[in-house]
């Protein structure tokens, strides 16, 4: 299978997708250890609230690290077969 993506700065063809997140994971405070969910010892991925902050989705090269918005996987990123160039919007 051939990658069809290239990165324009540096020509590589190992791109990531990749999602990012920030979330408020929030703990009620209680008679033991914090949240309802611990009743023994504290576990963080036991919440009992979680809210998300922010998000982004882009891509990014693996070679020289430059990030892409997502949409460019529609036309910047795209190789063009014909003349082994990118295309550019």
């Amino acid at each position: 299978m051939t990658n069809k993506y290239v990165c324009p700065i540096c020509g590589s063809k190992d791109l990531t997708l990749r999602h990012e997140a920030s979330y408020i994971y929030s703990y009620i405070i209680d008679s033991d250890v914090p949240g309802l969910k611990n009743s023994k010892e504290f576990h963080s991925y036991q919440y009992d609230k979680r809210e998300q902050k922010d998000s982004r989705d882009y891509v990014e090269c693996n070679l020289c690290r430059t990030q892409y918005p997502q949409q460019f996987l529609s036309g910047v990123l795209l190789t063009d077969n014909r003349h082994g160039e990118n295309q550019m919007l």
